[in-house]
């Protein structure tokens, strides 16, 4: 796929670009409070949330229509582009008409590729860019087909927004990073910017500063932060947004790495990586090659493949042999779950081959 730049006239595309705003369009004034005080600080795009899904009824579930007036009135009198999200057919064309800039699609739609089509026919021939935010659940399928979707419908200006993703364990996060999926979206589609929402990921104020500064270290392209002129009196989302003032501070902060600078040590590490990536899938297939052999001793004296306390064994020693060498007990205990679910694979073709 062929991305085109979301970078509308007068938008930096200097690392981070920038989006912020309330979560919620709330009242006009709050609209315009919000607005002018990011525009201060050099925002270019202003986001605000017209139309907000709720997990159960009752709940504010934005302003509606109305909002889009105020929206448009930001515009108007700061200069700022104007983004918003969109969920339906109806709400795609409300938002055009009003002049709304940037469009981003939710994680709740996103994970409905019946809504991501609905969307991506109603701006069938419309330039205009889109985020996608990844889905609620860790697919990243899912995130591409919704980016594919949007591109097949020829809207090529596209991005997406790294958002985390839904879990039981709220102890730190409000949705688990689990970076390691918008890398393998960076390696699948590498022209394709990617936003981070510190905002959502954190679900807390004091979470946005790191989060923003880990998404810069991941050579993330953007940042798309909840910003609200009286946070504490949020409709919305009020723990997790920060004022104009605070968010220009962490901005200020950040340490944007450069990428493109290659040296010969750098280069003679990467090869040493290189050389010990080799030597480790040598030492796997050399322990699969075992684990077959145990196979066909289980095979011949009628055990089963599984051997729980062995199993638990495993994991509990060589967790601790982990932390001995600095290495983190959970990541030890990923790799050997993984290792054994091949073990397991391998011998069970063993079981069943014919004698």
């Amino acid at each position: 796929m062929n991305f085109e730049s979301i970078l509308l006239p007068g938008v930096d595309g200097k690392r981070p670009i920038v989006i912020a705003g309330p979560c919620s369009a709330e009242s006009e004034e709050q609209v315009l409070d919000s607005a002018r005080a990011l525009s201060g600080k050099g925002i270019k795009i202003f986001r605000a949330g017209i139309w907000k899904p709720r997990t159960k009824p009752g709940g504010f579930e934005g302003v509606g229509m109305e909002g889009l007036k105020w929206m448009k009135r930001a515009k108007e009198e700061t200069g700022m582009y104007i983004a918003t999200e969109v969920a339906t057919k109806v709400h795609v064309e409300a938002a055009l008409e009003a002049g709304i800039d940037y469009f981003w699609i939710g994680a709740r739609t996103a994970v409905n590729p019946f809504a991501v089509q609905e969307i991506a026919d109603a701006l069938s021939g419309v330039d205009i860019p889109v985020l996608i935010k990844n889905p609620v659940n860790p697919d990243l399928e899912l995130w591409i087909g919704a980016i594919e979707r949007l591109y097949g419908a020829g809207i090529h200006r596209l991005a997406a927004i790294h958002r985390g993703f839904s879990s039981y364990d709220k102890k730190i996060y409000r949705n688990l990073p689990l970076w390691h999926i918008p890398i393998e979206l960076r390696r699948r589609l590498p022209n394709l910017p990617i936003f981070c929402d510190p905002s959502h990921i954190g679900g807390k104020r004091e979470l946005i500063a790191p989060l923003c500064q880990q998404a810069m270290d991941l050579n993330f392209d953007g940042l798309i932060v909840e910003s609200h002129c009286n946070p504490d009196k949020a409709w919305s989302d009020a723990f997790q947004q920060i004022t104009p003032d605070v968010l220009d501070y962490v901005l200020n902060l950040l340490v944007i790495r450069e990428t493109n600078q290659t040296t010969e040590n750098l280069s003679e590490l990467r090869r040493q990586i290189d050389n010990i990536d080799e030597q480790l899938l040598e030492l796997l297939a050399k322990r699969m090659r075992v684990s077959r052999e145990i196979g066909i001793y289980k095979k011949e004296h009628n055990m089963p493949i599984l051997q729980t306390p062995r199993y638990g064994e495993i994991l509990e020693n060589r967790s601790q042999m982990g932390s001995s060498l600095d290495l983190s007990a959970d990541f030890v205990k990923e790799i050997l779950k993984e290792i054994h679910e091949e073990s397991v694979r391998q011998q069970m073709i063993i079981m069943n081959e014919l004698k």
